[in-house]
């Protein structure tokens, strides 16, 4: 029961630690889970990080929930390099305006806060991650 504890420990520090760190992953001090965009606070993230990019989805879209799971092995893969986000279309249509998306999933790539790219329609990951790489 002891060794119990001492994991319930280590992990609530750990816990505590990523909280007052702002929910960022403590390794690459960079989120390795995409990150909830919404339209109070897109323009803050991509301020926030040097390359973000931004999946634009709906939930009743049948191939932006093919490319879900892909977004998020790439942000794993990819932390410390490229942060993710999701934005939800449907819920956030001042976003989805000013950036004309008129068709989904769209990928929205920002370096440096300037929209330096977009990836229009799903794409296997390997194709994904190939378009990916030159942004790291």
């Amino acid at each position: 029961m002891d060794e119990l504890e001492e994991i319930k420990k280590r992990k609530l520090e750990q816990l505590k630690k990523q909280y007052m760190n702002g929910g960022k992953n403590m390794e690459g001090n960079l989120p390795n889970t995409p990150l909830e965009i919404t339209d109070a606070d897109v323009e803050d993230n991509i301020k926030k990080y040097e390359t973000i990019v931004i999946d634009c989805w709906a939930p009743w879209c049948g191939p932006c929930r093919m490319v879900h799971p892909i977004i998020e092995e790439l942000a794993k893969e990819m932390q410390g390099k490229i942060v993710f986000g999701k934005l939800n279309v449907d819920e956030n249509p001042m976003t989805s305006a000013k950036h004309q998306i008129m068709s989904i999933p769209t990928l929205l790539i920002f370096k440096n806060g300037t929209l330096v790219d977009r990836l229009v329609g799903a794409m296997p990951k390997p194709q994904l991650k190939a378009k990916l790489e030159p942004y790291k």
